[in-house]
């Protein structure tokens, strides 16, 4: 996933999709013990997609954080 895409993703659809892509790397290497994949770098670009989202969450959080006690 690109940066925009995940921008533009909600907090409640970025943890669904973490969920999923977690699931989806445990499928892969449970996988690669009867066939090697079609693209080694699959793993690796799935765990980037999940940092990207965990950042943007945190960032988000913060950014509300931020705003709420500037309010106070």
């Amino acid at each position: 996933m690109k940066k925009h895409e995940i921008a533009a993703l909600s907090a409640e659809e970025m943890k669904k999709q973490i969920g999923e892509m977690k699931q989806r790397i445990a499928d892969t290497k449970f996988n690669l013990a009867f066939e090697p994949p079609q693209n080694p770098m699959i793993l690796r670009n799935m765990r980037r997609d999940i940092a990207r989202m965990k950042t943007a969450l945190n960032q988000q959080k913060a950014k509300a954080a931020k705003s709420q006690s500037e309010k106070n």
